[in-house]
């Protein structure tokens, strides 16, 4: 194509034209390539500043206090709930006159007192399964290219699922 742009001598004219017509066209729509290294940029930007907020972490008294004090709820309530019943064992009269006292609590803080508790550990369990490290065996990757993500091949022959066979099936040729 060089050979035949410098005997014609168009090459500079078209490339020119090429580019006008691209800058025309961007001006009413957005390159989307552009945005797309746009919004890599900012969020590799907003990455290094979280990573560099949280490199040089040195706790002091308060920031182990609260972590000790983030550690009480479940084992108080474990042996709490334990206590209630060697409670109830020691001395009945006084753990039924308890026991009808909560009945007098009326049921929306009941439903209240759920949320708290149902929020605060399925908060920690959140926390935990977003932070659980995956064995080796079980994490499969793909590799990115410009033609599109490669597929991941699985080892299992799909004896009883006769779509999954024809889909591994053209996934081999």
């Amino acid at each position: 194509m060089g050979m035949i742009d410098r005997f014609i001598g168009l090459g500079q004219g078209v490339t020119a034209l090429g580019s006008a017509a691209t800058g025309m066209a961007e001006v009413f729509t957005q390159n989307a390539t552009r945005k797309m290294e746009l919004e890599e940029e900012a969020y590799a930007r907003a990455i290094g500043q979280l990573g560099q907020e949280f490199q040089a972490v040195h706790p002091g008294f308060f920031d182990s206090f609260v972590n000790g004090l983030n550690r009480l709820p479940r084992p108080l309530l474990a042996l709490g709930t334990m206590g209630l019943f060697v409670y109830a064992m020691v001395e009945p009269q006084g753990f039924s006159l308890r026991m009808m006292g909560l009945q007098q609590v009326p049921e929306p803080l009941w439903w209240l007192l759920g949320a708290i508790v149902g929020f605060y550990f399925g908060a920690r369990e959140a926390h935990h399964f977003r932070h659980r490290v995956w064995p080796a065996a079980q994490v499969q990757t793909s590799v990115t290219t410009t033609q599109g993500v490669a597929a991941v091949r699985p080892d299992d022959d799909f004896a009883d699922n006769a779509a999954l066979r024809d889909w591994l099936a053209t996934l081999r040729e």
